[in-house]
């Protein structure tokens, strides 16, 4: 079995789509265990819901602009 790098990730520095992807993980109690597992510890709907929570909120910050 391989060993996995252990990756920190400086939350401070990301890019705000990134960064957006981690404040819903975290509204979701999920930041725990993808800081300490990866991405890849997650289920599908978890990933699921991460994902659509940040389409809805890119989605209504694009047309706030308008």
């Amino acid at each position: 079995m391989t060993k996995k790098k252990d990756k920190t990730v400086d939350l401070n520095s990301l890019e705000p789509d990134e960064k957006m992807k981690y404040e819903v993980a975290e509204e979701l109690g999920l930041l725990d265990r993808v800081l300490k597992e990866g991405w890849k510890s997650l289920t599908s709907k978890e990933t699921g819901r991460i994902g659509g929570m940040v389409t809805k909120r890119k989605k209504q910050g694009k047309s706030s602009d308008i």
